[in-house]
């Protein structure tokens, strides 16, 4: 086996050096070795693609489609996300000039953020967050700046961006948005967005909206986008990874001005070249045609949200409302401290039920734990029974 040369192991990136482990994929991988234990950890869908999506992708391939496809994206395929965000949003984003397929919505924030950002630029980053933000905002150079947004209802105010704006965030270049929220599920108003637009444009900001859970939202809300108000100054970001089950098939997009959008197809074509053919016609085959297949997943996930939310407040924990996504954020019951890690430590150990520490999702987040319900209906309710008996055990 071989081993770096030792004169050459101080001249690697230190930027990456530099760049801490996601505690959430090693808190998944040590809770995942416990015998029995039920994993509400990640988000992962517990269904499957639908068949006729699966179908488009073998057609593909018994068609020999095996060449590059355009940097940006098949035709086909951009026309499609464009209808489809038309239909959705009533936004017209041209498919010929505003609209770029990613290898999913994380290459889709790698892209966004490599295009924007410079080193030393601050980016206002509200939290509890997906970490995965932070690294790829450090890879670039830039400043992430923590929001803590926990006093609010874990949403951004008008008022609390301003705040940031004139103090520790001042000068920033962009913000960004995770609408509906990963951890919380929390869903921002159109009165929200309208507030947020006025205070972005006051501070000339470019908007970066990550809308990757825009499918799913509960209750007959209904999903808004900053789009819709500012999109001269917007990036929306997107895929099909959590409404039709695709996680694995990898694909996202990013849509915006074109102007900005040159840029981001140059640096998409730098690190990817283009998405798998196959893979672009499995996504055209679900934007054209599934249309009834994300509501079907959306009513399972509602009725999972409702036995979990009833059984984690039965027991002690609070949260604010999930309304979208798959994800509870739950604050732990008093009677075991503010240590999140400790909690969901102990509880995946002795309970046999591993939920995510908070903590991990940045400023706010301590004394909570993300709880994933994608994830069969069997599950839940065990799970549930097990925490409640935890919980009443202590």
């Amino acid at each position: 086996m071989p081993h770096l040369a030792k004169s050459l192991s101080r001249t690697i990136n230190t930027k990456i050096a530099q760049l801490s482990d996601s505690q959430i994929t090693t808190f998944n991988n040590q809770t995942s070795k416990i015998p029995g234990i039920i994993k509400l950890t990640i988000g992962e869908p517990d269904v499957n693609t639908p068949e006729h999506v699966k179908q488009a992708a073998i057609a593909d391939i018994e068609k020999d489609d095996s060449h590059y496809a355009p940097e940006a994206g098949k035709p086909e395929l951009l026309t499609a996300i464009s209808d489809y965000l038309n239909d959705s949003l009533g936004v017209f984003f041209d498919p010929a000039t505003e609209i770029c397929a990613t290898v999913g919505a994380t290459e889709a924030l790698n892209v966004a953020f490599m295009t924007l950002l410079n080193p030393g630029d601050k980016i206002l980053v509200p939290t509890p967050v997906w970490g995965v933000y932070f690294g790829i905002i450090e890879m670039t150079g830039a400043v992430p700046v923590e929001v803590d947004t926990s006093q609010d209802g874990f949403l951004l105010t008008a008022d609390h961006l301003k705040e940031v704006l004139a103090n520790e965030g001042k000068g920033a270049k962009a913000v960004v948005l995770t609408d509906p929220s990963n951890p919380t599920g929390r869903v921002y108003s159109k009165q929200d967005l309208l507030e947020l637009a006025q205070v972005i444009t006051d501070n000339n900001l470019f908007a970066i909206t990550d809308e990757i859970y825009a499918e799913l939202i509960y209750n007959d809300k209904k999903h808004y986008s900053l789009t819709q108000i500012i999109p001269e100054r917007t990036l929306l970001l997107s895929g099909l990874s959590k409404s039709f089950a695709m996680t694995g098939w990898r694909i996202g997009y990013i849509a915006g001005p074109k102007e900005i959008m040159k840029s981001v197809i140059k640096v998409n074509s730098f690190l990817i070249t283009a998405v798998t053919d196959n893979v672009q016609a499995a996504a055209t085959e679900a934007l054209v045609h599934g249309a009834a297949d994300y509501p079907i997943a959306r009513n399972t996930y509602e009725n999972r949200l409702n036995i979990i939310e009833t059984g984690l407040r039965k027991c002690g924990f609070s949260m604010a409302t999930p309304e979208g996504a798959f994800y509870i954020f739950a604050k732990i019951p008093t009677k075991f401290g503010q240590d999140d890690v400790k909690f969901a430590t102990d509880l995946a150990t002795k309970a046999k039920v591993a939920l995510m520490p908070g903590s991990y999702f940045g400023q706010g987040g301590q004394g909570y734990v993300r709880l994933s319900y994608a994830a069969s209906t069997e599950d839940l309710e065990e799970a549930v029974r097990r925490i409640t008996a935890y919980v009443n055990d202590l």
